[in-house]
């Protein structure tokens, strides 16, 4: 994974509007500003801002400031990405020869971005996922030829904020890149809630099965990020020859489980998101 040293957004020189703040908008703004951005460095563009982001005006931040913005230094982009093209023209005059502008909207590659700000933007495309929410997503990122190493370490750095950061060459990429992590935690809460209707069917309490099933995945992940071990080693080491761990894992990995089963999801959600982006 790659890291970055998020405490230097202390040294952040400029003005970082933020366009969009919602989920996953906000919960970049309080990484950034947990790592020690100054909020009065950060304007907020949001019809409808939470009290949160209300709040924060009263430590300096700019909410839909009135008066025309000066050219930023980055331009972090967290609309949907239906609302894009009635935005996108408002952000052109933001921007100046050494401008970043990070998109995280879901769907629209790089050259729809280019199209709206102009061929010399300095872009950057990123697909972060929902646990972002506390620091603890993985974001996948991709540059045009036209972001500087300074202006790609800045976007490594307002990434990190949500979590670990990978970076790709190939833009094709990210549709795939959105089916195994932009979609994945939905898989992982699906399978929470198997898991525990399958506690009831089995004749546990509905509230006992529920937290073995939360708890479980919950602790399951948190020992697979820690560990050296890979997934598979982690697997085979609970699975005794013989046991109910391998009894449960030969239906689950039988012809047409589960692997089989989430090939198949990944490739719908892959297809889904290259219809997505026209």
């Amino acid at each position: 994974m790659a890291a970055h040293d998020t405490r230097k957004l202390k040294d952040f020189r400029g003005t970082l509007v933020l366009v969009g703040a919602g989920k996953m908008g906000c919960a970049l703004l309080d990484g950034w500003l947990a790592r020690g951005l100054n909020p009065k460095k950060v304007a907020v563009l949001e019809p409808q801002p939470s009290k949160q982001i209300k709040a924060l005006g009263k430590r300096g931040l700019r909410l839909n400031p009135a008066g025309k913005l000066s050219e930023a230094a980055a331009i972090v982009v967290a609309v949907k990405p239906q609302t894009a093209p009635e935005v996108m023209p408002a952000l052109a005059p933001l921007i100046g020869k050494s401008t970043l502008v990070l998109s995280i909207m879901a769907g629209r590659p790089l050259q729809f971005l280019a199209r709206a700000l102009g061929p010399k933007a300095a872009l950057v495309r990123a697909m972060p996922n929902t646990p972002a929410a506390i620091g603890r997503g993985i974001t996948v990122a991709l540059a045009n030829r036209n972001v500087s190493p300074r202006q790609r370490k800045l976007a490594g750095e307002l990434l990190a904020a949500a979590g670990c950061v990978e970076w790709i060459q190939d833009e094709i990429l990210m549709d795939a890149v959105t089916a195994v992590s932009g979609s994945g935690p939905a898989y992982v809460f699906l399978l929470v809630e198997a898991l525990a209707r399958a506690g009831v069917a089995a004749g546990l309490p509905a509230e006992l099965a529920a937290v073995l099933a939360r708890e479980t995945i919950a602790g399951s992940g948190e020992l697979l990020r820690r560990s050296p071990l890979d997934a598979a080693t982690l697997r085979q080491n609970v699975t005794s020859s013989g046991g109910t761990t391998a009894a449960a894992l030969d239906v689950l990995m039988g012809a047409g489980g589960l692997e089989a089963l989430m090939t198949k999801a990944i490739a719908a959600a892959t297809r889904r998101s290259r219809e997505l982006a026209g």
